[in-house]
């Protein structure tokens, strides 16, 4: 079994991941939510980070999943601290977080390989990275976490540049905060 390559986006309705200022606060998902990505990211065993998504990530290493926080928020700080992290940047010097290396460029012929062998699936994020991997043909599945509010500019959840043919694998209806799952496949 190939392990897949996912992307997972919390966006507004109408496609974007953050405002124009650069907020993202909209985006923090409620116990119902987190629990359903608790689940989702699972399987995960692997985090392919741009140098931003790292910073915003790197915070569950010590920050958050303490005793005092919610188990929901305990249980995604163990995921993820027992994951491997792997930040493409030319900026970092180095990174700060145990299971994490730093490299300079996303390669192709890289990230094939570390499918290939890897025997967990591995998790995509940051919008930059990404859109190299749409490009490039890697990403396996998309998880959309569509927030009901519009903010009417900012960075968009995908790519301007790719068509894709997705199709339509799960749905799921979060009734108190109003968020929508949407699981696709690449075709």
């Amino acid at each position: 079994m190939t392990a897949k390559l996912i992307y997972v986006a919390t966006e507004s309705l109408d496609g974007y991941i953050e405002d124009a200022q650069g907020k993202f606060d909209w985006t923090a998902p409620d116990e119902e939510v987190h629990r359903f990505v608790n689940d989702l990211l699972r399987p995960v065993g692997t985090y392919l980070y741009g140098r931003r998504m790292y910073e915003t990530m790197q915070v569950w290493e010590e920050q958050y999943g303490n005793e005092s926080d919610p188990p929901y928020a305990r249980d995604f700080a163990r995921l993820w601290r027992a994951a491997d992290k792997v930040v493409y940047s030319t900026a970092l010097n180095q990174v700060s977080t145990p299971r994490t290396r730093l490299e300079r460029t996303f390669v192709v012929a890289a990230i094939r390989e570390m499918k290939s062998r890897a025997r967990q699936d591995l998790g995509i994020g940051g919008h930059g990275l990404a859109a190299h991997a749409f490009r490039a043909g890697l990403v396996d599945e998309i998880n959309l976490f569509i927030v009901p509010i519009i903010v009417g500019g900012g960075k968009p959840a995908l790519p301007d540049d790719v068509r894709l043919k997705l199709q339509l694998v799960d749905e799921r209806r979060f009734e108190r905060s109003g968020v929508v799952h949407l699981r696709y496949a690449t075709a």
